[in-house]
């Protein structure tokens, strides 16, 4: 008999998914939590005589036990007892010192690897399931969105997939799955999941613009983070608030009533695994997560917490554009005001009116250090137009600051 004890989100089923299509019956699959999983361990352990099942055999996916647990397994695999762990996360990578552990961050043609990738080599490798069209599309839209690579590569079907996953039953998305891919020729959503997708799109949309207006931004140690409260759609969340603002190292969602928080983060400079492990935590380089402990709860709810949301950028200016090297105008709170400008190739940035000690070779490095540091935003046509106005007014030989869009100043007075 095989038994295969695998992680609850898409990546662990996925495992499961295939597992049943090699073995069909012959497989008992159980779906555990990160902490769940020493628990079902050290029943199988306590409940499985090896003399008496000699034949059976236990795979982990997705997963990794605890160091005691390690132990005891290791014990049980040198009494003849038959255990083969896979996973993909770098802090599991300790166990490839075991005889039964098998993780590997990235495949052998260099693509980041998920669980249900490597399982799947696994079982066509030892002759447990045949390759075929099915199979090699599901295991690659599993693998595109357990990596984030989906987003990258534009394989809006690898975020569907995920979509459904949660929009159905564990148990019916694994019966629905595994039929399909024992039967059908290639992988494809049925008239039905598409419709439903459609409308679960836009909520996700909706649900999106909501929580946009609710993130915080401050400096957790060494990394300015974006943090947010949100129970649903992670994933879709952090990478919409990342893209949105690229300044911000990553962002940390906390689940209060689950008490956990996620990680993401669009950056290769930034290992949110390593962050995570900091609070017993771990997982990607780019996408992790931990428990809500009493240090998490301080560092990222308690203290933040009487800090207001980022500001939006103003989104429909005609003259107070980014990268404008005639000046662009940032508020920050407090009514400050930072301008930025280019000068002899230089970026030089100013607040109320002083110049900063500081020079940027470019736009995009001004802009991020003023949002990191100031919390700034950009600001209305209005704001801009009525601060070069009281400028022109104190000092109309100052030519400084430019014009925007390359109107003269007595134009701009007339538009005023």
């Amino acid at each position: 008999m095989y038994h295969l004890y695998s992680h609850n989100d898409l990546d662990g089923v996925g495992c499961g998914i295939i597992a049943k299509c090699a073995f069909g019956e012959g497989i008992d699959v159980r779906y555990n939590s990160i902490h769940g999983l020493n628990q079902q361990v050290a029943r199988y352990l306590n409940r499985t005589s090896v003399q008496e099942n000699p034949y059976d055999v236990l795979f982990i996916t997705d997963l990794s036990v605890a160091p005691d647990m390690e132990k005891e397994l290791n014990v049980f695999v040198e009494e003849g007892g038959q255990v083969q762990l896979i996973d993909h996360h770098k802090t599991a990578l300790h166990l490839n010192e075991y005889s039964w552990g098998q993780v590997d961050i990235t495949h052998r043609d260099g693509r980041l690897a998920s669980a249900t990738s490597l399982f799947y080599e696994y079982l066509i490798e030892h002759g447990h399931l045949g390759r075929s069209e099915a199979l090699d599309e599901f295991v690659e839209l599993v693998r595109l969105y357990d990596t984030w690579e989906w987003e990258e590569n534009q394989k809006i079907e690898a975020k569907r997939l995920n979509d459904l996953f949660f929009m159905l039953s564990l148990d019916e998305f694994e019966s629905k799955m595994t039929q399909r891919l024992r039967e059908q020729g290639g992988f494809f959503f049925d008239e039905f999941e598409e419709k439903i997708l459609d409308m679960e799109e836009n909520k996700i949309d909706r649900y999106i613009r909501r929580k946009q207006r609710e993130l915080i931004q401050t400096f957790v140690g060494e990394h300015c983070v974006g943090i947010v409260y949100a129970e649903s759609y992670h994933s879709e969340l952090a990478s919409e608030l990342g893209t949105t603002y690229p300044h911000l190292d990553y962002i940390a969602i906390l689940n209060m009533g689950g008490r956990k928080m996620s990680l993401r983060t669009i950056h290769d400079h930034v290992d949110v695994s390593e962050v995570a492990m900091r609070y017993g935590g771990g997982g990607h380089p780019k996408a992790a997560g931990c428990t809500i402990t009493e240090e998490v709860y301080q560092l990222f709810a308690a203290d933040p917490f009487e800090l207001e949301p980022i500001r939006f950028d103003a989104s429909r200016n005609q003259f107070n554009i980014k990268g404008a090297e005639s000046g662009v105008l940032y508020e920050s709170w407090g009514e400050d005001l930072l301008f930025v400008y280019a000068n002899a190739g230089e970026w030089i940035v100013e607040w109320n009116g002083e110049p900063l000690p500081f020079r940027f070779g470019s736009f995009e490095e001004a802009e991020r250090h003023m949002k990191r540091q100031y919390g700034v935003w950009l600001s209305r046509d209005d704001v801009f137009v009525k601060m070069l106005k009281e400028q022109w007014m104190r000092n109309r030989s100052n030519d400084r600051l430019g014009l925007p869009l390359d109107m003269d100043e007595e134009k701009l007075m007339e538009d005023l």
